[in-house]
């Protein structure tokens, strides 16, 4: 079995949560040892897993059934999480649904990172298999390590006595970045730092006014990768995820695997896996979210950071390799798998 593993435009969105489940994915795959290519231009694979919506899409999925190939759509995008991001992204939701339709109806089968994913993508009238296996997440990048918990306290100059508020992820207004910002003024003695950058013409212009003129706690010090943002994972007090609309959300698998204390928006797509006042703490807006972060910092409510870990660690780079094969094995015996058999695996 060899699977032809395609990704539209790296180069633009190798940042964001699509890049790095693509990266993910490559690890997985090698977990298994299932050979694959990224190369379009290979013709010897069995399966075609499709990660992106582009404009080469339909090509791609075109010349791979004239091989007489299986179609996988990995459907990492809604119209959900499309509204509220981009520039003009609420006017072109409704084309950009259409779209997402025509294509993943092409897959034989699609995945989705999360149960709620997968029940967006059926309420669009599709009727292929859906499966839901997580992005998953490379455990061994984010176990604690003195130097670069340093690395990231010598690049903000932490002080021993700083409080300090992790914010991840591009910066949309879908994200939550505005309360971020909001609850960042309700805790003027905490630092809120969000990482994640984008080209400002691309962002509406009140997401770069409130990235310019920010609380003087507040920091965008954009994209920033390696040990310094895996060493603020494990130092920062809380991991602060307002978001209003996710298919899943790696930040979040990343700051779980980090141990860190996490609080998030009470959404759909965290549930079932993620449980309030176990594996995290769910908020539905500002006043709440300020009183969860001050009673984290505080050591006023126990810490779920251990059992987040659990969480991440049913997550693994090796147990979603074992899922995507047995989808994979699944698609080329034209079989239809249950949610329980995929779980077990």
């Amino acid at each position: 079995m060899k699977v032809l593993l395609y990704f539209e435009s790296e180069s633009l969105i190798q940042t964001s949560g699509i890049g790095r489940a693509f990266e993910h994915q490559k690890a997985a795959l090698a977990s298994q040892g299932i050979a694959y290519t990224t190369d379009p231009w290979d013709e010897d694979y069995d399966i075609l897993h499709i990660n992106t919506c582009g404009i080469n899409s339909e090509s791609i999925i075109a010349h791979a059934k004239k091989l007489g190939k299986k179609v996988i759509y990995h459907a990492h995008s809604t119209e959900e999480d499309f509204r509220n991001s981009f520039i003009f992204s609420n006017l072109l939701s409704p084309l950009v649904k259409r779209t997402l339709i025509n294509l993943y109806s092409q897959g034989d089968a699609i995945i989705t990172p999360t149960p709620y994913s997968k029940s967006l993508i059926r309420g669009y009238g599709i009727d292929r298999p859906i499966y839901a296996i997580s992005n998953g997440i490379d455990l061994s990048l984010y176990e604690a390590d003195e130097e670069k918990v340093l690395a990231f306290r010598r690049y903000f100059n932490i002080q021993p006595q700083d409080h300090i508020v992790l914010g991840v992820g591009l910066p949309f207004e879908r994200k939550g970045i505005l309360d971020f910002v909001k609850v960042a003024e309700q805790l003027p003695g905490y630092k809120f730092i969000w990482f994640g950058e984008i080209a400002s013409f691309a962002v509406p212009a009140k997401i770069n006014d409130v990235i310019l003129h920010h609380p003087m706690n507040c920091q965008f010090p954009g994209y920033v990768k390696g040990p310094i943002i895996q060493g603020a994972y494990r130092d920062a007090d809380v991991f602060f995820f307002p978001s209003y609309e996710e298919t899943e959300g790696i930040v979040v698998l990343e700051a779980l695997a980090s141990e860190q204390q996490v609080v998030v928006r009470d959404i759909g797509v965290f549930d079932p896996w993620l449980r309030n006042g176990e594996s995290c703490y769910k908020g539905t807006n500002n006043e709440e979210f300020t009183t969860l972060i001050r009673d984290c910092v505080e050591h006023r409510l126990p810490n779920t950071g251990k059992a987040g870990f659990k969480v991440a660690e049913r997550r693994s780079i090796e147990i979603i390799g074992k899922q995507l094969k047995r989808v994979y094995e699944a698609v080329l015996n034209d079989e239809i798998l249950s949610d329980e058999a995929l779980e077990s695996c």
